[in-house]
This record gives C-alpha cells, structure tokens and sequence, in this order.
C-alpha cells in the first residue's frame, strides 16, 4: 500500500512538473527529456518510442533503447489501425512485437501522438502505469498540437501580410487623366487572398494601355506570380505595341515560368484617343462592361486563359470605336461573389443600373461608389475574395 501511495504521488508530482514546464513554455526538447527520464528511470520502461503528427507525417520525437534497424515509415504506417490501447500479439505484424503496448492519444477526433512502450517492471500495476503513460503522453501530445497549430498559424499569418503587401504595391495608388479620359481604381484586399493586378502604360499623350489580371493562385504564390507579371507587362508591353503578339508572348513566358501548373486571366486594352478607337484581348476573365448610349456591352473572351497552356489555341483582338462618350469598367471575380443575406449573388445587371445612374462622377468617384455598393448589398456577409475595379471614361469631345 505504502509503495503504491508513493507510486502515485511520483506520478501527480511528474505531471505537475510537466504541466508547469508546459505553462512556462520551456523548449519542446525540454519536455520531451522530461517525459523520456521520468518512464525510463522512474516506471523502469525499457523501451519508448513516441510519435507525433507533423503536419501530414509522423515524427519520432522520444527514442529510448529503440533498435536501429527498426524501419520508422513501415511501422508509423500500421498507426491507423489503432483507436484505443493496444496489447501487442503474436498475430501482429512482426515490426509490432519489438513492442508491448501501443498507446494512440486522439484530440478532436483525430490522432495526434503514438506512444509505444515495452518492459513495464513485473509486479507493478500494469493497468496503472498504462493509464497514466496516456495522461501524460495525452498532455504533452495536446501541448505541441496547440504550439505547432499556433506556428502554422504565424507562419500562414505572415506569409498572407507579406502576400498582400505585394499586392498593394501591384495596385497604382494613382491613375492618369487627360484631355478626353480618366483612368481610376480601387482595391479592396481579402486578408487571406491577393493576385489581383491592375496597371498601365501610357505611350504618350494619345495612345494609352491598361490592364486587370487575377491569379489562380493566392497567398505568397499568388502574389509573387503577379510581382512577375507586372515586369513582363511594363517590359513586353513597350516592345509590342499590337496586343495580339504581346498577349503570346506574356503566356509563353508565364507558361514556361508556372510550368502550367498556375494561370492567370487578363483584360488588357489599348485606347488609341486620337483615332478614338479602343483594342482589346480578353484573356478568360469576366467580361468587362462597356456602358454606351445607355447599354451595356459585354467585352467577351477572345482567347483562353494566360499560362496553362504552351501556346494559346487561338487568340483575336477586339475593337471598339470611341465615337461617343462611354465608360469601361473591368473588375475581379471577387466583385460578383459577393453575396446578400438571402445567399444571392451580386450581379452585372446591379452593376450596369449603378453605372448608368452615376455615369456624371469622375472615374475615381464612379470606381468608389461601385465598391460602397458592393460592401452594402453584402453587409454582414463574409468577404470572400480580393475586389479590384478599374474604371476608364472616354469623351467624345475635350473635357
């Protein structure tokens, strides 16, 4: 009786010293040293071997008295089979039986940690021992979960605040204007997102280029993907003034870049303001709206995505005259996720009717007011996506 009361004390003394290293936020190793001394020396457990989930994998982090040739993948690969408490038998597999015991510890309903032990001192009490072994290895499985979920979790953090870093400084802060247009934009970034894309080039006074681009995809790839793209627009952009050879060229480079394995969609125009002509590829984005004469056209596809594949299947530059005066307004998918409360999408038809009842504000008001909408249609609701906006006016006659 004395022996076992001394026994249990050992054991409330062992998990508070290992709670209190754990609250104290000792190194891992630490606690792993802890663990390991207190079975080997103080319960005589010949042989520990405990694993823990590593993302997707398992991973040894105690090792005592674990043979050398024991081949680690073969046997973490037997793990999920077991559920509860494990007494190994003569009908388990042969890499089972270096062992006597396989303790599985759950958390949330799914396995975080594996203790396998073998040489429990005879005499003692077998069923006491295993089940504070589990309470033990539960606590300390339970804390590196939480300390590794907490890692990724800063880690993601980071990488998604440099992402839309990047981002930010993909999107103009301004746009130009001249004597018969306007250029504006405006960005709203997603926190876990980014790999919308807005730019310009302006040639000279009567021939302008403006583009919108969204990445297939997001965080730090995403971002650094459009970081890329905004070299080669700026620099194949001045090189090929026709936008069908330039809009081949950015794919070919992207392909061979992304290895196809990312894309992005691309809405890039050329407004020739003396001839009053505007030139355009849609490379599979949502169809920009072109609002003249009170309707609404839609600037449709005119060859595929940008870098999925070697070279585009076909591609074709559209053409609109600029003989009276007329708005464009290009956005991002993130625009028409946007959802009411009853689960309704945001629509083009909403967005033509704001157009055409705010047609008088200057571009950068006009871009503005679409985002003011768009955040009240779907207030309350969660914001999925990045929403970018670029608007372009024209004017028939000098402003």
């Amino acid at each position: 009786m004395e022996n076992a009361l001394s026994l249990k004390q050992l054991q409330m003394t062992s998990l508070l010293n290992i709670t209190q290293a754990i609250n104290e936020n000792l190194p891992q190793e630490d606690i792993y040293k802890m663990y390991k001394d207190f079975l080997a020396w103080e319960l005589s457990i010949d042989k520990i071997a405990l694993f823990l989930r590593d993302n997707k994998d398992w991973k040894l982090y105690v090792d005592y008295n674990l043979d050398n040739s024991i081949n680690l993948d073969e046997l973490t690969q037997h793990f999920n089979k077991f559920e509860r408490l494990h007494t190994v038998k003569s009908s388990d597999p042969k890499i089972l039986q270096n062992f006597e015991f396989i303790i599985p510890v759950y958390h949330k309903r799914q396995p975080i940690a594996y203790s396998l032990i073998s040489g429990i001192k005879e005499g003692s009490d077998i069923f006491n021992n295993i089940q504070f072994i589990t309470s033990l290895t539960n606590i300390i499985a339970v804390a590196s979960e939480n300390k590794r979920l907490v890692r990724n979790q800063i880690s993601q953090e980071k990488e998604l605040e440099f992402a839309n870093e990047v981002t930010q400084m993909l999107i103009p802060d301004q746009m130009p204007s001249g004597k018969n247009y306007e250029l504006a934009n405006v960005y709203r970034p997603h926190y876990k997102v980014g790999g919308d894309y807005i730019d310009y080039i302006k040639f000279n006074d009567s021939k302008i280029s403006f583009c919108i681009a969204d990445v297939s995809g997001k965080g730090v790839a995403g971002a650094m993907i459009m970081a890329n793209f905004q070299a080669l627009i700026q620099n194949l952009g001045l090189q090929y003034r026709d936008l069908e050879t330039l809009v081949i060229a950015l794919n070919q480079t992207v392909s061979k870049i992304t290895k196809g394995e990312k894309y992005l969609t691309l809405f890039i125009a050329v407004a020739d303001l003396e001839n009053k002509k505007l030139f355009y590829v849609n490379a599979g984005h949502i169809p920009p709206l072109l609002i003249k004469n009170n309707k609404a056209i839609e600037l449709k596809a005119t060859t595929t995505i940008i870098g999925h594949f070697d070279e585009l299947p076909e591609i074709s530059e559209g053409m609109v005259d600029l003989t009276e005066d007329c708005i464009l307004i290009a956005f991002t998918d993130g625009l028409i996720d946007i959802k009411d409360q009853q689960g309704n999408n945001y629509s083009t038809e909403l967005l033509c009717d704001h157009i055409m009842k705010n047609s008088k504000m200057n571009a950068q008001s006009l871009s503005q007011s679409i985002l003011n909408q768009i955040l009240e249609y779907g207030k309350g609701m969660e914001i999925p996506d990045d929403i970018a906006i670029l608007t372009f006016k024209f004017f028939a006659n000098e402003k």
